[in-house]
């Protein structure tokens, strides 16, 4: 992202700012459909954060390439999971929401990532939301419980139950080589 556009939303030029929207809408919304998956819901929230980063433009300090997406996605990240606090309660995923979940994907060796993507859309919330916190976002299980409001070994005990669910996906279509 250029400085200077950044400079020209600090100021609340009205045309940089839809330009800033227009280069992260689109990745911005699919990153809130994967912790809501709800459409509506996703959409919300992608609004609620952009407002966000929006009033808190000012205090953005340019360092590198990047850094305004890794703040931007920060942003989306916690109002996606602000979102998720006020609708499910975490620590109370049971096991047998796994049971039931069923793919459309195709048996062949090597998932795309639109297929693994889908399989992650598929676990329950609890678990898709400590799965994409720490397998895609990098967070510790110490920062997801801080985050979450629930014990590191809730976290922990997701994620396992995260990987179990989508070990038992990938199997009913034939990738048995899946180790995590």
């Amino acid at each position: 992202m250029d400085k200077q556009l950044i400079r020209r939303c600090q100021a609340g030029d009205a045309g940089a700012q839809n330009a800033l929207y227009a280069h992260f809408a689109a990745r911005m919304y699919r990153l809130c459909y994967r912790y809501v998956k709800d459409e509506l819901h996703a959409e919300d929230v992608l609004i609620t954060g952009f407002t966000k980063v929006f009033s808190c433009l000012d205090g953005f300090e340019y360092r590198t390439e990047g850094s305004l997406e890794a703040w931007v996605k920060r942003i989306m990240v916690n109002e996606s999971l602000m979102f998720l606090r006020r609708h499910y309660r975490f620590g109370l995923v049971s096991e047998h929401h796994a049971d039931g979940l069923e793919g459309n994907l195709s048996a062949e060796a090597a998932l795309s990532a639109e297929e693994i993507y889908a399989l992650v859309l598929q676990l329950p919330t609890g678990y898709r939301t400590v799965f994409n916190l720490y397998v895609i976002e990098g967070y510790s299980h110490g920062e997801i419980a801080e985050q979450l409001g629930i014990s590191e070994n809730t976290s922990k005990s997701q994620l396992s139950k995260a990987r179990a669910a989508l070990r038992t996906l990938l199997n009913k279509h034939g990738i048995t080589q899946y180790n995590g």
